[in-house]
């Protein structure tokens, strides 16, 4: 059902982000979606997504501003309804990305810590193609 995800950090400068965890913490690049995405590998199966701040999103450097994003590997509505029979309440709807590449469901821990669910076309093909 989750199969690996991140720690997304929003930024307000996507160029500035990308260089201080490439060049000063010498993370690697996997993938960068122009301004809208970078995806950076930080070794022992952490992965650090880079999110540029929008009028939703917290303002970076305050709380709420870093948050874990779990990969599914089945459709998500099926994560979503599993984890709602378990009592996890979610916010709102799945949102669907205008390209149509992931579909999100947000919620959160007892606590309040912001988690969300992905589906990524991009992950699928991926797990798809490795030997089983």
């Amino acid at each position: 059902m989750i199969r690996g995800g991140n720690a997304t950090i929003y930024v307000s400068d996507m160029d500035r982000a990308v260089r201080f965890y490439m060049q000063d913490l010498g993370l690697n690049l996997l993938f960068q979606a122009g301004h809208h995405w970078a995806q950076l590998d930080a070794g022992g199966g952490l992965q650090i997504g880079l999110h540029p701040k929008t009028d939703q999103s917290p303002i970076p450097g305050t709380p709420g501003a870093i948050t874990v994003g779990f990969l599914v590997d089945e459709p998500i509505d099926r994560v979503v309804a599993t984890l709602k029979q378990r009592g996890v309440v979610f916010h709102g709807p799945v949102i669907d990305d205008a390209k149509g590449t992931i579909r999100l469901a947000f919620f959160s821990d007892p606590d309040g810590n912001p988690l969300y669910l992905c589906e990524s076309t991009q992950f699928a093909k991926q797990a798809s193609s490795r030997p089983g």
